[in-house]
């Protein structure tokens, strides 16, 4: 997949390319079948008659002015015509050459901006332009980005302790448990402080009422608890009032605009071999549900689908002739 976006990116630039050439050679013919583009059709005298087109008819020169918009004779001896033609190419030419910086400086701005939405982030790897969640990897020294899928955290009920607990103490509150179906997630990092690069929709439901986060803020690393066949992202603590809070194991996260929309977000200090999860804060006191996981076990086999370094095309030795005998020269 990465080396069909490099192609695409090489598609880009070469097309790009191509119409840099073309436009050159439309405003050159523009120049040069344009009857509305101003010449000047110099007197030996030194001085010049502003002109859009002329024509020689014997021994004059009818030429159209451009500052009287009506057409008028000059003597052809009176016209200085290498003169003339010297500066005609040479307006040409810096008219070609005017539009020619114009339409590089949009296509260098395009390139900019495509950069930005496709950063490198490894020799050979970049990010996507449609924009995810991805893992920097490093697997028998090679860098690689893995694509993190995002993980349904569902909220399963304690019936059995939340009725005894209620039995025994009115004023207990419940506690549910956010768990993620698996004992190991998909994707496993090889790194012990693993990079992340996220990029995605910053649309919030307003009628919570909270506030959108900072990139600083509003990402976060949460470390997951094995149970059985599961992991526990965190729990739900729901008092009597029905006022809901969240306890989750928060590790200590760095995140910060990186290119474009993405975001670096990384932890702090190397993680311990375990299970752990990228976490959206929709406020300050507010969690979504729906998590980004990833294990960390540097002995883990190769993440499948992962994103290798592009690979330039091998430089050819030799010859794909087959060989011919000679004969040996007494």
């Amino acid at each position: 997949m990465q080396r069909v976006k490099m192609e695409c990116m090489h598609r880009f630039l070469w097309s790009a390319a191509a119409l840099l050439i073309a436009l050159s050679v439309a405003i050159s013919a523009a120049w040069a079948q344009n009857p509305q583009l101003t010449k000047r059709l110099i007197l030996k005298d030194g001085s010049y008659q502003p002109a859009t087109k002329w024509e020689v008819k014997g021994d004059r020169v009818r030429y159209y002015s451009a500052e009287r918009y009506e057409w008028e004779e000059v003597p052809s001896n009176l016209v200085d015509w290498p003169a003339t033609e010297k500066w005609e190419k040479e307006s040409a030419s810096h008219h070609i050459s005017q539009e020619t910086k114009e339409v590089s400086a949009e296509l260098e701005e395009a390139r900019r901006a495509e950069d930005a939405r496709t950063p490198l982030v490894a020799p050979g790897i970049k990010l996507p332009s449609q924009g995810g969640v991805f893992l920097l990897d490093r697997f028998q020294r090679q860098p690689q980005l893995v694509e993190l899928a995002q993980s349904g955290g569902e909220v399963k009920k304690d019936m059995g302790k939340n009725v005894l607990r209620a039995a025994i103490n009115p004023l207990a509150s419940m506690k549910q448990s956010i768990e993620l179906a698996g004992a190991r997630a998909r994707v496993q990092s090889h790194e012990t402080r693993p990079v992340i690069y996220v990029d995605v929709d910053t649309d919030f439901d307003s009628s919570t009422g909270s506030t959108p986060p900072d990139a600083a803020h509003r990402f976060r690393l949460l470390r997951l608890q094995r149970k059985k066949d599961s992991r526990v992202v965190g729990n739900l603590k729901i008092a009597l009032t029905g006022k809901v809070s969240q306890q989750e194991s928060f590790i200590e996260t760095v995140a910060e605009p990186f290119s474009g929309d993405w975001v670096r977000v990384s932890p702090a200090k190397d993680l311990e071999p375990g299970e752990y999860a990228l976490a959206e804060m929709l406020g300050e006191k507010q969690i979504n549900l729906y998590v980004w996981d990833f294990g960390v076990d540097p002995s883990a086999p190769a993440n499948p689908g992962a994103w290798k370094p592009v690979q330039p095309p091998p430089s050819k030795t030799g010859t794909d002739e087959s060989p011919v005998l000679g004969t040996r020269q007494k």
